[in-house]
Parts: C-alpha cells; sequence; structure tokens
C-alpha cells in the first residue's frame, strides 16, 4: 500500500510541472521584473521582463520560477511577480469592446424609457385634462342642482303661503256667510208684518 502512495506521489510530482507549464502565466501589471541567470538575487541579470508580457513557467524552486518569454529567452524570476490572470494589455481591448456594447445598449434602454416616459406623460396629461373637464363639468351641475333646489324650496313656500292665503279666505267668507245669515235670522222677524188675528163673529 505504501508502494502505491509513493507511486501516485511520484506520478503527481512529474504531471504537476508539465500542467504548469502548459498554463499560460503573466508578469504582473505595473512594474518589470529582472530576468536572472539563476534561482536567487545573487545569480546576474540577464535582462528584464515587462509588465504584462506572456510567459511560460518551466519549474520553481522556492521563491523562484524559471521562465521563458514570448522572445525565447529563458531564466529565472520572482514567483510573486507571476499572475495567471490575463495581463491588462491583452483584456484591454476586449474591456473596451464590452464598454462600447453596454454604453451602446444603455443608450438603447435610455431611449426606449425616455418614449415610454414620454408615452405615460401625454397619456397622464390627457387623463388629467379629462379629470379637469369631468370636475368643471361636475361643479357646473352641483351649481345647477343648488339653483333648483333653491327654486323647489322657493315653489314650496310659496304653495304653503297660497294654501294658508286660501285657507284664510274660506274661513273668512264662511264666517261672512254665517254673520248675514245670523243677521238676517234676526231681522226678518222684525221685518216682516206680523198677520192680524181674525176676530170671529161668534166670539
Amino acid at each position: 500500500m505504501k508502494h502505491l502512495i509513493s507511486f501516485f506521489l511520484f506520478c503527481f510530482t512529474l504531471i504537476s510541472p508539465i500542467a504548469n507549464a502548459e498554463q499560460p502565466h503573466y508578469i504582473s501589471d505595473n512594474l518589470y521584473t529582472y530576468l536572472l541567470k539563476g534561482p536567487g538575487s545573487q545569480y546576474r541579470i540577464v535582462g528584464s521582463v515587462n509588465a504584462g508580457e506572456p510567459v511560460t513557467v518551466l519549474e520553481t524552486n522556492k521563491d523562484y520560477s524559471r521562465i521563458t518569454d514570448d522572445r525565447g529567452r529563458n531564466g529565472w524570476v520572482e514567483s510573486k511577480f507571476i499572475s495567471t490572470d490575463v495581463a491588462l494589455q491583452e483584456r484591454l481591448p476586449k474591456l473596451e469592446t464590452e464598454l462600447t456594447t453596454v454604453k451602446a445598449k444603455l443608450a438603447e434602454s435610455l431611449a426606449t424609457n425616455d418614449n415610454k416616459h414620454s408615452e405615460l406623460n401625454s397619456a397622464l396629461a390627457q387623463r388629467n385634462s379629462q379629470i379637469n373637464k369631468l370636475e368643471t363639468r361636475n361643479a357646473q351641475l352641483q351649481n345647477e342642482l343648488t339653483v333648483a333646489q333653491d327654486e323647489v324650496r322657493s315653489l314650496r313656500a310659496k304653495i304653503d303661503t297660497q294654501k294658508d292665503d286660501l285657507l284664510m279666505k274660506w274661513f273668512t267668507y264662511g264666517g261672512v256667510v254665517a254673520g248675514v245669515g245670523l243677521l238676517l235670522g234676526l231681522l226678518l222677524p222684525h221685518i216682516t208684518p206680523r198677520r192680524r188675528k181674525r176676530t170671529n163673529g161668534w166670539a
């Protein structure tokens, strides 16, 4: 079992540098680093690698990695200056393209929103105009209703007054008729001549 584990570990150590070499690496942005003859600052400088340049990592020895740059130069650089992120100079055109696309979509979206906003404002203005007309008409009808109610109250008051006047007239006429009848009843006996009693010869 121990031999099997040792065999797998050995295979992993062989595969790891190959996989590491196949993965693209880049010198970190915003700096440049020296290309050294060996894995340490005591070795001679054989050149420099600018930020963002792609490199191929061949092997790693503690804090240093042996690389090959795009010009075919071979040397050692500090591992902390190597990144697997795509270099900014390669990402920048893609980012600019994406930015242009996003700006176009944003402008289109804003134009669409402006059109919808304009349509909504137009519809809102139309509705407000209709509401104002309805409110004006309602106020007019309310005034007409108030005038009509006042006229109805006035006519009812006149009718009630006329009823009272008619009743008073009938009472007056009735009183006059009754008074005349009473007066006639009192006067007629005195006005009409009394018949004389006939003398009977036999008396």
